[in-house]
């Protein structure tokens, strides 16, 4: 009777632990923005500051290879141009390992989620796998989709050229094998445009997502103390990412309005971020269970797309190709500058 008592005992005295402990974790954890640091006043015009550096940073980081591709050093045939992209690649590769998927960690393991489904599958993990295969798959079709239809227009090109070299030349067969030169090199040529167009595209829609998130975050956030060093560390990220993009905006040979346009959406997409968070930092709580699971899906499937780009369609689309392949002092020369871009942004993860 007096074991049953003090087992009993135990029971109730683990229950009221486990109780005392949940309540002891969930203001801290789950509940609104507590501390020194917090100071909306203060945090307010911090905030406006970080919109408009953001904005500025952006711009420049973005528009650096467009300005100055009549500059003959900086031309993208160019040795240092291929260092430069190097260099912005790390960032991007970084920025996927070091801040996107760790960010979706954070989130989808937080206390603040239920056990169930949060806690008993590794969600960060899946969703990062699932967006990478979906990158993979949106790029080997858009890509064939491209390939087919640049080669039907190529035909009928050469096929026009070859009927006037005929009636120039009067020579049927002279004319034949130009045709299929000229058919060759617009296949080439058309393959290597689309996959520069495809990675453009696919690559700025991983950072705009990325970059929303971020935005909101920081507009919503009333802590002085984590905003004033985020905001050096977002600038450096959206200078060099924005680089990146911009070189491989440059590559893909859009029109003046095509570049103009994807220069302003990621210019303009985390400041963005920062109004609409600013605009709900009233009702929005950044550690709320539904926030944090739509934060943390974001974050992985943006950094599925990210990881994805910097490996296959930067680096080792650039550091397989010809140019990298036929010397070995610019191939080392691109690796120390992919390892300084990612060993940079590895550094701001201690920050932002």
């Amino acid at each position: 009777m007096a074991m049953s008592k003090k087992t009993i005992f135990m029971i109730f005295f683990m229950l009221c632990a486990q109780t005392l402990a949940a309540h002891a974790v969930e203001p801290t954890e789950c509940g609104s923005e507590t501390g020194k640091c917090i100071n909306k006043a203060k945090a307010f015009p911090l905030k406006i500051i970080a919109l408009f550096a953001i904005l500025i940073t952006s711009i420049i980081g973005v528009n650096l290879p467009l300005v100055t591709k009549n500059v003959k050093a900086l031309q993208p045939d160019g040795n240092i141009f291929t260092i430069v992209k190097s260099f912005a690649s790390g960032i991007i590769l970084a920025t996927g390992f070091m801040h996107v998927l760790p960010d979706s960690f954070a989130a989808l393991s937080s206390l603040c989620l239920p056990e169930k489904p949060w806690h008993q599958f590794p969600f960060t993990g899946f969703v990062a796998m699932l967006s990478a295969v979906v990158t993979m798959m949106i790029d080997s079709i858009f890509t064939s989709y491209s390939q087919k239809k640049n080669s039907v227009q190529n035909e009928n090109s050469a096929a026009a050229d070859v009927e006037k070299a005929n009636e120039n030349v009067h020579s049927h067969g002279h004319g034949h094998g130009h045709g299929h030169s000229f058919v060759m090199a617009g296949d080439v040529a058309g393959t290597q445009l689309t996959r520069y167009r495809v990675v453009a595209v696919v690559l700025e829609c991983g950072i705009i997502v990325h970059s929303v998130v971020i935005g909101l975050s920081l507009g919503a956030s009333s802590n002085v103390c984590s905003i004033k060093p985020l905001v050096a560390a977002l600038c450096f990220h959206q200078m060099f990412e924005g680089m990146g993009l911009g070189g491989c905006i440059l590559q893909a040979e859009y029109t003046l309005l095509k570049k103009s346009c994807m220069a302003f959406f990621f210019a303009t997409t985390t400041p963005f971020g920062i109004l609409v968070g600013l605009l709900m930092s009233r009702s929005y709580k950044e550690n709320s269970p539904h926030a944090l699971a739509v934060v943390g899906i974001l974050n992985a499937s943006s950094a599925g797309l990210l990881i994805y780009m910097a490996l296959v369609d930067l680096l080792a689309a650039e550091f397989m190709g010809r140019k990298l392949q036929g010397s070995i002092k610019l191939q080392l020369q691109s690796y120390a500058a992919v390892l300084v871009g990612a060993a940079g942004m590895s550094v701001m993860a201690l920050w932002a």
